[in-house]
């Protein structure tokens, strides 16, 4: 005869409720948290210490950097260049957005774009300024050549997007289907994923898009390397973290990572907190980096972005570490509960058949 089943009762609406709150704290820390990133970050672009200069080695040009400097204040960086050879020197080595050449009749601002086409604006708006003082047009010459497909070079920056997104989404999967596997073997799938988001980017970004035309190797390789750092960082802290790795990953390659990274305000036009993270945050790493393959020949600091990059991996290796040992730790204490358990059985048994 069976036991007649007892109706498990319905969950009261305070306690439903309740469980919904708590359901719903995640995507209401994310609104709050991208309200604040993205409006603190971009809110008002402001120049601070722009560094333009005005070629020239006499009193002439001293004074007009002087002049510029003074009603600039803390806005802009300004310094005096001997010749336009030096000058343009430093474009490409992106210690500088503008430099002005002056002349009565057809004064020129040289810039390079590739570096930050809002800086440039920033920089042409400053100059234009003194021509118009003048009565005559500021002639701007640009020693970058745009891809044909990112003419302000911001292409770069949805790429960044779409590589962080493809990798930071995986993390989730990792953790989630592929719990039951050793960590080793889920690390070797993360950079597996990695290599597929990274191909993907280049895929799209260059054949389809022409957003990158040449150098697709060296482009390609950065992304890979960008891609496994945020992978296995995630991967990593899934162990701990569990149900808050989503939030935690968007805190950390989204709100922090994309509004830091350069892509639509250079530091130049930020507060000083996002400008600080520029300096060593991975997606700044990745997107200045690959404006040194595609408008800088590879010079300009790519060593020290791809070092930037190597960091971030170190540290998703270390993470990978780290939860290794947690789960480990979690598995032998789980291994000596079932052990004593099963042993009290026996000691039970062994009892009850004396």
């Amino acid at each position: 005869m069976s036991t007649p089943q007892t109706p498990t009762a319905a969950p009261t609406p305070g306690h439903a409720l309740k469980h919904l709150a708590v359901h719903l704290l995640t995507p209401l820390l994310m609104c709050l948290g991208m309200a604040l990133a993205y409006q603190g970050a971009f809110h008002q672009p402001e120049p601070h210490h722009l560094k333009v200069a005005v070629v020239g080695a006499g009193p002439q040009a001293q004074g007009l950097a002087q002049t510029i400097q003074g009603k600039a204040g803390a806005a802009l960086d300004v310094r005096t260049v001997a010749d336009r050879s030096a000058a343009e020197q430093l474009l490409r080595d992106r210690d500088l957005v503008g430099a002005f050449v002056p002349d009565a009749r057809n004064p020129e601002l040289i810039v390079a774009k590739g570096n930050s086409d809002t800086s440039v604006v920033a920089a042409t708006a400053v100059f234009t300024n003194v021509t118009d003082r003048q009565g005559v047009p500021l002639h701007v010459t640009d020693l970058t050549t745009p891809a044909e497909g990112d003419p302000t070079g911001q292409g770069l920056f949805f790429l960044l997007v779409a590589l962080s997104i493809g990798s930071y989404a995986s993390v989730a999967v990792i953790g989630a289907a592929g719990a039951g596997l050793p960590m080793r073997i889920r690390a070797l799938v993360g950079v597996a994923v990695s290599l597929v988001v990274s191909v993907i980017g280049i895929a799209t970004a260059g054949p389809l898009f022409h957003v990158v035309d040449h150098d697709y190797a060296a482009v390609w390789a950065l992304g890979w390397l960008y891609s496994a750092g945020i992978v296995l960082i995630g991967t990593g802290l899934h162990s701990f973290l569990k149900k808050w790795t989503t939030l935690a990953l968007m805190v950390l390659f989204v709100m922090l990572n994309f509004t830091s990274s350069g892509g639509i305000y250079r530091p130049e036009l930020q507060n000083g907190f996002f400008g600080a993270l520029h300096g060593f945050w991975t997606g700044a790493g990745y997107l200045e980096g690959a404006r040194d393959i595609l408008y800088f020949d590879g010079g300009a600091g790519l060593g020290g972005h791809v070092l930037t990059l190597v960091v971030w991996l170190l540290l998703g290796g270390a993470a990978l570490v780290a939860a290794a040992a947690y789960e480990g730790r979690g598995r032998r204490a789980v291994s000596a509960r079932a052990e004593a358990a099963a042993e009290a059985e026996e000691e039970m048994e062994e009892a009850v058949a004396v």
